[in-house]
């Protein structure tokens, strides 16, 4: 679905993941995001009656659903081909916004929410943080990982992937996200061989 083809609710929240993506939360206004979905203010506070803390959750989850769909895809082919493709979207944004983009999930997570905003916020970050690790991990038990050891490995391959993203975008080079994916790569390839 194109940007033109989505309603106006979708494009108020597909803009306001841009923009937490881009300025974090705090730098994330409903009036400036109403602005830069091309959205009457209005519209805004109609669609997401609970204010900034109800579009921040959706925000989220929407780039976190996104980022596991293109992941199950490629899961379908094994961890190792599910964990390229997990850095892969990671590489492509950062790389594609000149190191100006990052995670709006981290973003959320990482800064402190205002009061009214922080439950509802911060649980949609953990359940994004959540579904990437239960489906690396299921990748991996699936492909002969033990139960532990898997929840673990997917734990630190979302951990340092979002990690690698915050370096590369200080650094302006995907330099450690290179070095984290060899480094995953070899973990994920020793859990999972000869099983």
């Amino acid at each position: 679905m194109s940007e033109n083809e989505l309603s106006a609710r979708e494009r108020i929240v597909v803009g306001a993941a841009d923009m937490l993506s881009r300025r974090g939360l705090n730098a994330t206004s409903i009036r400036e995001t109403a602005k830069h979905a091309g959205a009457p203010l209005g519209s805004t506070y109609h669609y997401f009656p609970d204010g900034k803390g109800q579009l921040t959750a959706e925000a989220v989850r929407y780039a976190g659903d996104r980022v596991a769909k293109g992941l199950r895809r490629a899961l379908r082919q094994g961890p190792e081909a599910g964990l390229r493709a997990y850095l892969n979207v990671w590489r492509s944004i950062v790389v594609d916004s000149d190191y100006r983009v990052g995670c709006p999930v981290l973003a959320v997570a990482i800064e402190e929410p205002e009061a009214e905003e922080r439950s509802v916020a911060l649980q949609a970050a953990a359940e994004v943080f959540d579904t990437w690790q239960d489906l690396l991990a299921a990748s991996l038990r699936e492909h002969g990982t033990p139960p532990e050891q898997a929840a673990q490995l997917a734990a630190l391959v979302v951990a340092a992937a979002e990690g690698a993203v915050a370096m590369c975008r200080a650094q302006r080079t995907t330099a450690v996200l290179d070095a984290v994916e060899a480094q995953l790569n070899a973990l994920v390839r020793a859990a999972t061989e000869g099983r």
